[in-house]
């Protein structure tokens, strides 16, 4: 029988301190989710009727026709997308298929490890300074859990990546991380070019911190009482974002009374072959707000365990982030003040999710 973590000082420890995770909740055979991962009844996720997303494409873009007859539709399609939604579904992106599934092999490879071949990379005892492992987002500061472990890989170099992070996965991390940011690069001519010129160096100041992440949302026996992920907008510049064909990634649609359209979400569907590409919050500040960052949630599934991975881009550390000058003279006046993206980042990572509160730190005049 599994024990039922009625001490929720217990449990964190088991989960967060010891490195168990979710995974090792589940290994247990708990049939009840634990109060300490039961949501408020406003942050669960009601499993979306299909009928819902009838409204959104659910066309992915095909980037193989850029810089051909269709190369203008292609544009036009990622900055609408930009400016509505905040996120896109992309084909023919330069990754193989073989590359993809490796992937999400990988990562049921490495959180099927024994709990202690985990734990060597906890926040505090990490052996590498490159690679942490967890579990939920910032539990210290969370009233509810959220039923996810993860693995994060800082990229430095190919070097350190090699000396430092995890053996088994490695190789085919570093290979879809460069992928991504050689796709990132190309859309962030497309999405900047469109608000105006911008300098190849500051082009890359914008990408120039990358890691990428291997999530496990174990199966969950209540998936109605829980979430994976709260809540939340990147904090970054761009995330291209693998997701297996579980599903449970749900997108924010703001009310739009222009265009009839009520506030809802909606679950992205899973295109065999597609990268989801989310715009972070520095995108929505060097907008002015013109593009929108990706206000997302996940939830979680009773049938199987779920694993994605995503690659964010995100500027240097010391990188000044503030709205264009040629957008904000469009616009009459700015929105964002100009932060260090550091500052903006250290604020996003202390907090917990809150949809997309993080860019309160910027806004001017916000209370």
């Amino acid at each position: 029988m599994a024990p039922s973590f009625e001490n929720g000082n217990s449990l964190f420890d088991f989960v967060v301190k010891n490195g168990n995770g979710v995974k090792g909740l589940v290994d247990l055979g708990i049939e009840k989710v634990p109060e300490r991962y039961i949501q408020p009844p406003n942050e669960r996720i009601e499993k979306v009727d299909e009928g819902s997303k009838e409204h959104l494409s659910s066309v992915p873009v095909d980037l193989s026709k850029l810089d051909g007859p269709e190369h203008d539709q292609v544009v036009n399609a990622i900055v609408t997308s930009a400016e509505t939604l905040g996120f896109f579904q992309v084909i023919n992106h330069g990754m193989s298929l073989e590359l993809l599934e490796s992937l999400k092999d990988a990562a049921h490879q490495f959180f099927a490890q024994p709990p202690e071949a985990k734990a060597v990379y906890l926040r505090g005892v990490s052996t590498s300074p490159l690679v942490t492992y967890g579990s939920s987002f910032v539990p210290e500061k969370e009233k509810a859990l959220e039923w996810k472990d993860y693995v994060k890989m800082i990229y430095t170099n190919d070097v350190d990546a090699q000396e430092h992070w995890p053996k088994d996965i490695k190789e085919v991390a570093l290979d879809y991380l460069k992928l991504s940011a050689k796709m990132v690069r190309r859309l962030l001519e497309i999405l900047i070019g469109n608000l105006g010129e911008l300098e190849d160096t500051r082009l890359e100041s914008l990408m120039e911190t990358k890691n990428v992440n291997m999530n496990l949302y174990p199966i969950c026996p209540n998936p109605e009482l829980t979430i994976g992920v709260g809540r939340h907008s990147d904090g970054g510049t761009l995330t291209v974002l693998l997701q297996d064909c579980v599903g449970g990634l749900y997108i924010k649609v703001e009310e739009d009374m222009v265009a009839g359209r009520k506030e809802e979400w909606i679950e992205i569907p899973s295109i065999p072959g597609a990268l989801v590409v989310n715009l972070g919050d520095v995108l929505q500040i060097l907008s002015n707000g013109r593009y929108r960052s990706a206000e997302h949630r996940v939830r979680t599934t009773s049938k199987q365990s779920r694993v994605s991975i995503p690659a964010f881009c995100s500027p240097t550390p010391t990188a000044k982030i503030g709205p264009l000058p040629q957008q904000v003279e469009l616009d009459g006046g700015p929105l964002y003040r100009e932060v260090i993206f550091q500052d903006y980042i250290t604020n996003y990572f202390t907090n917990v999710h809150e949809g997309k509160k993080s860019l309160d730190f910027a806004k001017i005049n916000s209370i």
